[in-house]
């Protein structure tokens, strides 16, 4: 990881990110400039200014693939979207590949339910592979419990909810799974996040990105740390990459 000045990187990233032209960008956090989604417009406009320059951009979120999807239709970015923490892939209104089973997460709600206080779900929008639930218990007892009876089945934390999805399904799988589709290349892609639920899909791709105030944790998995944050990090992220011609 390098804690970077965008100012003063001309040359390390022309050097590393010179294949780029996808990206795939989390949303909450990110793009975002509070809690309850609002969009950071001046991020947004150089997304669409990178997808005229012939980037692709591919959101990949926490939340449903079809608030990604219409995320990407109304801001006028490329319409493909991950969603539900790499469960759901949509490429169009009604086309979504989903590689995880809901089924099997009502299960681990009815553990959870049996087991723990305080578990509800969240009202969201309908999901296809995951349940969401409420921040409301210990995301520790809980992971323990599927540990005991259900290790098919983890829950996440994406600070926006908690998230109960199958075990082996994280943005890195959904990511990968999206990149062998298209045939694009781990050095061909970046990745841009800042929390810990978006490591996994730093994992994919050689290069990633995200701001000085991620958790320790996401800087230590990232390959560039840039300043800024709630979409201000983003702006700085794609300054980089549009000023290097990357």
């Amino acid at each position: 990881m390098r804690y970077l000045d965008f100012y003063a990187t001309s040359v390390i990233i022309s050097v590393h990110l010179n294949k780029i032209r996808w990206l795939a960008i989390d949303i909450d956090g990110t793009i975002t400039v509070n809690g309850n989604g609002m969009v950071n417009l001046e991020a947004l406009s150089k997304l669409r200014f990178l997808v005229k320059l012939g980037y692709k951009v591919i959101y990949v979120t926490g939340r449903s693939s079809l608030e990604a999807f219409s995320l990407a239709v109304f801001g006028g970015t490329t319409q493909i979207a991950i969603g539900e923490n790499g469960g759901v892939i949509s490429t169009s209104p009604i086309k979504h590949e989903i590689l995880a089973s809901r089924e099997k997460c009502k299960k681990g709600l009815q553990i959870l339910e049996n087991h723990l206080e305080n578990v509800s779900e969240k009202p969201v929008f309908p999901r296809m592979s995951e349940i969401v639930l409420e921040r409301s218990f210990d995301i520790k007892d809980a992971n323990q419990l599927f540990r005991e009876k259900a290790p098919e089945l983890t829950i996440v934390d994406s600070q926006y909810a908690f998230h109960i999805n199958e075990s082996n399904i994280n943005k890195g799988t959904g990511l990968e799974h999206l990149m062998k589709s298209f045939n694009i290349k781990s050095d061909g892609i970046v990745t841009i996040g800042d929390s810990i639920t978006d490591v996994p899909m730093f994992k994919k791709t050689e290069y990633s990105i995200t701001f000085e105030n991620s958790e320790s944790d996401v800087q230590n998995n990232a390959t560039f740390v840039v300043k800024g944050s709630n979409g201000e990090g983003l702006v700085n992220a794609i300054n980089l990459i549009v000023c290097n011609k990357v």
